[in-house]
C-alpha cells in the first residue's frame, strides 16, 4: 500500500510546515504526520533532520510506494514540489482549479508566495500564540509594499474567480500557501486594518474558520517549547508591543 509521511516542525512557528499539512488535511488526502520540534538553543537550521531531509529543513514528504520495487521512499523536500507532486498523485482533488485561467493564476500566485514577500517573513515572523500591536513606525517601506501586494492578490483572485476562495469555489493550493499570511495578520494587530480591503478581510475570516486552521493553531498554542530565535524575531524592531500570549492563558486555564 502506498503511504505518505509528512515531516514538519513546531506548529506555533512553522509557516512552511503549515502549507502542505493544511492542503492535505482540508482535501482529506491520506498522510501520517511526523513532528520534529526545534532543538532548544538552536538557530533555524536543524542538522539533526538530515536523517529524513536532505537539506535539514521541513516540510519534507516521504512517499512509500512498494510496487515500485524499492524500499526507499520518494523524498520531496520543498513545499512547492510537494504540492505539485500531490497534484499529480491526486488529480481529482482540485489542488488546482479545473479552469485553465484560474489554474494559471493560482500557480502564479503560489510561486509568488513561495519566492517573495520577504519583508512580511522578516517583520511578521510566524508565531500563532502571540498578539503584537503594531504602531505606524513598524511599517517600513518593504513591509508596506508586501502588505499592499497581499491585498492586491487576494482582492484580484476573489473578484476574478468569484470566491469564496482565491481561485474560485474550492479550497486549494493557493489558499494553503497564503494561509500563514492570514495567521501572521492575526498575530500582528494593525496590519490588516491598515492595508486590507473588505473582501480580503472576509477571506481572512473564512481561512481562520477552516477546521484545519483551527486545529493547527490550537496545537501550536499548546506546544510547550519556546524557540528563542523565533520569539526574539517576533518582537524585535520599532513599533511593537506584546499585548497577549495565548500560551500563558492556556497554562493558566490548565491550572484553574
Amino acid at each position: 500500500m502506498s503511504s505518505y509521511h509528512l515531516h514538519i516542525t513546531n506548529k506555533n512557528y512553522s509557516s512552511w510546515s503549515l502549507r502542505p499539512w493544511l492542503l492535505m488535511k482540508e482535501l482529506s488526502l491520506p498522510f501520517e504526520e511526523h513532528l520534529h520540534p526545534l532543538a532548544p538553543g538552536s538557530g533555524y537550521r536543524q542538522p539533526q533532520w538530515k536523517s529524513f531531509s536532505p537539506v535539514c529543513h521541513v516540510p519534507c514528504l516521504h512517499y512509500h510506494h512498494p510496487p515500485s520495487g524499492s524500499s526507499d521512499p520518494i523524498i520531496l523536500w520543498e513545499s512547492l514540489a510537494i504540492v505539485e507532486f500531490l497534484h499529480e498523485q491526486f488529480p481529482n482533488s482540485r489542488i488546482y482549479p479545473d479552469s485553465l485561467p484560474a489554474r494559471a493564476w493560482a500557480r502564479s500566485a503560489v510561486a509568488e508566495m513561495h519566492a517573495g514577500f520577504g519583508s512580511i517573513r522578516q517583520e511578521m515572523g510566524m508565531n500563532v500564540s502571540i498578539r503584537v500591536e503594531l504602531s505606524d513606525e513598524a511599517f517600513n517601506e518593504g513591509l508596506v509594499k508586501d502588505l499592499r501586494r497581499i491585498n492586491e492578490v487576494w482582492e484580484e483572485g476573489l473578484a476574478k474567480f468569484g470566491g469564496p476562495f482565491l481561485a474560485g469555489g474550492e479550497f486549494g493550493a493557493v489558499d494553503a500557501f497564503f494561509a500563514p499570511v492570514v495567521l501572521r495578520l492575526g498575530s500582528y494587530l494593525g496590519a490588516a486594518e491598515r492595508f486590507l480591503g473588505e473582501r480580503a478581510k472576509g477571506y481572512m475570516e473564512r481561512i481562520n474558520g477552516l477546521e484545519g486552521v483551527r486545529e493547527w493553531v490550537a496545537a501550536g498554542v499548546k506546544e510547550k517549547e519556546r524557540h528563542e530565535a523565533h520569539e526574539v524575531e517576533s518582537l524585535e524592531g520599532p513599533g511593537r508591543k506584546l499585548v497577549r500570549d495565548l500560551r500563558e492563558e492556556e497554562q493558566s486555564s490548565g491550572r484553574a
